[in-house]
């Protein structure tokens, strides 16, 4: 097993709100992100997925902050890091971002060219020429023409800027790619060359990769470790074929059986019903509490702490009932009788 490259322990983050009231939208939350791995990070939207992304790279809004907890990156503690050593020692030399929105990303009135030459200005040692090679080296490597690292960004499609952005991503060879819902606004089809661009990074430039989406099948079919964040906590965190095979916190298992499955046509889908809470204040309760068909009282008296499901150490469920789920959600779901794993076959 590889060391740790990136370990998010017990993170509070928060933002201040008019009226000096705090917004809670992170809460104790923890995962680590092994050596040359894809771990995917998903959850509905607002759930905390992406504030955690910027506080890895310092990117907070001014109005955010975390108030407990570390992120160490190769075992430094990087939070409290100010603007200047991001700058440094971690912002794409390290760790860089493949962000939601491309179009929003390129400088509009610079070639792409020129953007290259900047980053390498700034960080780097490279000359123009050297520069400029390594940029037509990665053009080649997102699959775009080697011809167009002149072009500006109004020229390329939402999909060719996106993998643009892959290309800068890589840039200055960082050991960490952070993805942020990387495929949004794309259409099916190039939403899959997207991502088959992004899982050809990982045998050929050994980097690692959190991937954050919304969408849990994306996950389960291109990452190798995930965590499940519901209302600013960490659900559920394990390999993705045991969170797949295995489910043991109420909300991933509602989540995996509210996608369809070619498998089973037939099977009737589950529905989360309810929102998630507005924390306004700490929350001292299973943030899934009021929207989980097995919760009982316990559930709304305190924040749960990370079980381990049937002893893996690398799998855990922040449910005081997670030793219970199977059954309970056998008779909750309808359950497919054929139990062969798609992603036993894949991984």
């Amino acid at each position: 097993m590889s060391s740790p490259i990136l370990e998010i322990d017990g993170i509070d983050i928060e933002y201040q709100t008019r009226g000096d009231t705090a917004v809670h939208a992170v809460n104790d939350a923890s995962f680590a992100i092994n050596e040359h791995e894809y771990f995917g990070l998903v959850g509905e939207s607002g759930c905390g997925k992406s504030t955690i992304a910027d506080a890895i790279v310092g990117g907070l809004d001014d109005n955010g902050k975390i108030t407990s907890g570390s992120i160490r990156y190769k075992g430094k503690e990087i939070q409290n890091y100010s603007e200047s050593q991001f700058n440094k020692e971690i912002r794409w030399k390290e760790i860089s971002v493949i962000p939601q929105s491309s179009m929003n990303s390129l400088d509009p009135v610079m070639k792409l060219s020129q953007q290259a030459i900047e980053m390498a200005k700034y960080h780097t040692d490279l000359s123009k020429g050297e520069a400029m090679a390594r940029l037509r080296e990665l053009f080649d490597v997102v699959g775009l023409s080697e011809s167009r690292i002149h072009d500006y960004p109004h020229q390329f499609s939402g999909g060719m800027q996106q993998r643009a952005i892959i290309a800068f991503s890589l840039f200055l060879q960082p050991s960490l790619i952070i993805a942020d819902e990387p495929t949004t606004a794309l259409d099916v089809i190039m939403q899959d060359q997207i991502l088959d661009h992004i899982n050809s990074l990982k045998d050929d430039w050994e980097i690692s990769m959190l991937m954050i989406t919304h969408d849990i099948s994306v996950v389960f079919e291109n990452c190798d470790t995930m965590a499940v964040m519901h209302g600013g906590q960490v659900a559920e965190a394990g390999s993705v074929i045991d969170v797949f095979d295995r489910p043991r916190h109420p909300y991933a298992i509602l989540l995996q059986n509210a996608f369809p499955d070619v498998r089973y046509p037939d099977r009737e889908l589950a529905i989360i019903d309810g929102h998630p809470p507005q924390l306004r204040q700490k929350p001292e309760f299973c943030t899934f509490a009021d929207r989980c068909p097995w919760a009982v009282s316990e559930c709304h008296d305190s924040a749960p702490d990370p079980q381990r499901v049937e002893g893996d150490d690398d799998h855990q469920a922040w449910c005081i009932r997670a030793d219970e789920m199977d059954e309970l959600a056998a008779e909750h779901l309808e359950k497919p009788s054929e139990t062969t794993s798609i992603l036993e076959d894949t991984k």
